[in-house]
Order: structure tokens, then sequence, then C-alpha cells
């Protein structure tokens, strides 16, 4: 099938279009400090005609037993669409972000001719705001902090990384942290599907 562009899509925003849409999938916490924990990612990346996408992710816990290591390339548990919707009715929030994605006017020397500068604001209602600066072509999406802001009673992160492609149909992605005093690591994976438009 032959991609379109949505509908009423600006143009400034094409280099992302392939995200835009609703996505679910499954993922693993792991972070020092934090046990391991299977959760349930849905995410919307929308728009309004404006020169930027919307985007909105919900992190859900499962309640399931976890693998005794993180699971490799092709190794993923598949779920039925049914099975994973009765999973997230069962399941608890373990955090949401809202947020707008924009591709930026200033292109910075060096930047490959196929990828396009990126602007992130994302913003969580455990206190904190965070602006990223990355790239995205290729099916290929890289992001790193570039100021994190906090309320006085919000956990302090200090560095944030964010990778997200899509391979095979499905948008897989990491996101990596520096917190709570540790070094910037891996925090969370996950492999999402891309769901019907309701």
């Amino acid at each position: 099938m032959p991609f379109e562009f949505p509908e009423g899509l600006a143009p400034e925003v094409y280099p992302l279009a392939w995200l835009v849409g609703r996505w679910r999938g499954e993922g693993v916490i792991k972070y020092p400090g934090v046990d391991e924990t299977p959760f349930v990612q849905d995410l919307v990346f929308d728009h309004d005609g404006g020169p930027y996408l919307r985007y909105e992710s919900t992190l859900r816990v499962l309640e399931a037993e976890v693998p005794s290591t993180v699971p490799g390339e092709g190794e993923w548990p598949e779920r039925d669409p049914a099975a994973l919707d009765a999973a997230v009715a069962d399941s608890t929030v373990w955090s949401t972000e809202t947020g707008y994605w924009r591709v930026s006017t200033d292109r910075p020397e060096g930047l490959e001719d196929d990828r396009h500068p990126l602007e992130v604001l994302l913003a969580d209602p455990a206190g904190r705001v965070a602006v990223y600066l990355g790239a995205v072509g290729n099916g290929r999406v890289d992001l790193a902090s570039d100021l994190i802001a906090r309320t006085g009673t919000a956990a302090e992160i200090s560095a944030s990384k964010r990778l997200f492609g899509l391979v095979e149909g499905q948008l897989l992605w990491v996101w990596e942290l520096a917190a709570f005093g540790e070094p910037l690591q891996s925090y969370a994976s996950a492999k999402l599907d891309r769901r019907p438009a309701v």
C-alpha cells in the first residue's frame, strides 16, 4: 500500500508524516533502583493543520511475569490486539507525556541532506518540561535533551536521549535517562503497532 500524506497536514511537517496516527505496543522499563517492569504504551501523533505535530503518550504497567532479560530483536512477545486491549483494561498508569514536535528552520552545519532538524517540547504531570533537539529522516528520529526544567518536587533528570525507528511497519523506540545520580543509560524501550483510526 503506497504512503499517503495525512489530510490537512502542514507541509512544514512532511518529514514527520510517517509518525502520524495511533500506536500501541509493549515494552519494558529497567533502570537502577526501578524493578524491571513490563508496560503497554499508547502513543498518538496528530495535527490540526499547524506546522507541528501534537504528541501524547501513556505508559500503563502490566500485571505480568517479567522475562529474565529485556527481549532482543525478534524475541518480543506477540499478543493479539484483543488480548492487549484486555491487559490495558486491568493496568495502572505509570506515566503520561504531552507535547509538540516540529521541524526546525535552522539547519545545523553537518546535518546530512536526507535528514531534517527537529525540535520537541514535552511535559509530564510529574513536574517536568523538556526540550529536545535532534533530526528526522529515513524512518528514524534521534533526539537529545537540550533543557530539562522541573518543579521543586519533581525528581531530577539531568539528561535524556530518545531514538524512534520505523522497522517493517512497526515503531521501535528507546529512551535513555541520566537521573537519580546515575549516568545516561537505557530506561525504557518498546515496540508499537499502528492502530486503526478512531
